[in-house]
């Protein structure tokens, strides 16, 4: 049986969030825990809190009136421990080296992670941005976020969200060249050209039933992700952007997603450290708070 304070926690969010799925991801726990928790719980108060079916999850009458004393009891119990957290953070101090790629760490991590550093003044943060696939353990990194694939053993890795691709053009290319209909025809009209900063080769585009295009005669080319969302933004040509650069600007219509049914399979954002015996304090306190800054589902708008 899990922990009951623990488990009204887990309750506050699935009464928040509406959605067991969504709250294990805020959580950064599995489906199968927030379920566990849940009945345990309903079970102790011999009432249901949740009315559940295969399409959607509602909240009963009395579900209602346990988060309202939740969120009252949970309040207390923080407070009680908020009384020392000031002289326990001033304790945890040291260096902590992180990399994570430029854009995604430059939009949204960073602003998590100063925000970090004030609650925790003796953490000094030395933070390198950059695209480049760094091995922690060569370059003495304590942390690394990575988008992509993972399956490096020498390493701790926690898969804390998915990106998602579209294929993105402007209106006025839309205007100026169509809309393609096929792979073949976006082949065929103005895109841009990302080069890999690993390779220094341009990185190819990939469809979830054709094969890897390679963007053979690109109107624009760049190595740097935010370079290449202000050249599709200027209409120079397609290109296909990450979630987290173009998400804003396809609900606002800056943007417009093309080939919506040939999007590839997600990637994982992936957080890692060295797996070098006992982890420091320090370390563990910023990667946790990277995996939950990762985790949370209003990090930025996400295009279905």
């Amino acid at each position: 049986m899990q922990n009951q304070l623990e488990m009204l926690r887990i309750f506050k969010v699935v009464a928040e969030s509406l959605n067991f799925r969504v709250a294990s991801k805020r959580l950064g726990v599995s489906p199968q825990s927030v379920t566990r928790a849940i009945k345990e719980l309903e079970a102790l108060l011999g009432e249901p809190l949740f009315y559940r079916s295969t399409r959607n999850t509602s909240i009963t009458e009395f579900g209602k009136q346990m988060a309202q004393k939740s969120e009252i009891v949970i309040g207390q119990v923080d407070a009680l421990f908020q009384l020392n957290k000031s002289l326990e953070t001033q304790r945890i101090e040291g260096s902590v080296k992180i990399t994570m790629p430029s854009s995604l760490g430059r939009l949204y991590l960073l602003p998590a992670l100063t925000d970090l550093v004030k609650d925790y003044p003796g953490i000094q943060l030395d933070l390198r941005l950059s695209d480049l696939i760094d091995n922690v353990v060569a370059d003495q990194m304590d942390i690394g976020v990575r988008i992509g694939f993972f399956s490096d053993s020498r390493n701790v890795a926690r898969r804390a969200r998915e990106i998602k691709f579209h294929i993105v053009g402007s209106p006025e290319l839309i205007e100026k060249y169509g809309m393609p209909d096929q792979v073949n025809d976006l082949c065929q009209m103005p895109h841009i050209g990302l080069v890999d900063q690993n390779t220094g080769r341009i990185w190819p585009w990939s469809f979830a039933n054709e094969p890897d295009c390679l963007p053979t005669a690109p109107a624009f080319i760049t190595d740097d992700p935010q370079a290449e969302l202000e050249a599709v933004l200027a209409g120079i040509g397609y290109g296909q952007l990450p979630d987290f650069l173009c998400a804003e600007y396809l609900r606002t219509g800056k943007l417009v997603a093309v080939l919506t049914e040939q999007s590839p399979a997600p990637w994982g954002v992936y957080v890692y450290r060295p797996q070098l015996g006992p982890v420091a304090e320090r370390v563990r306190i910023v990667f946790d708070h990277l995996v939950k800054t990762l985790n949370d589902e209003t990090l930025y708008y996400v295009i279905v």
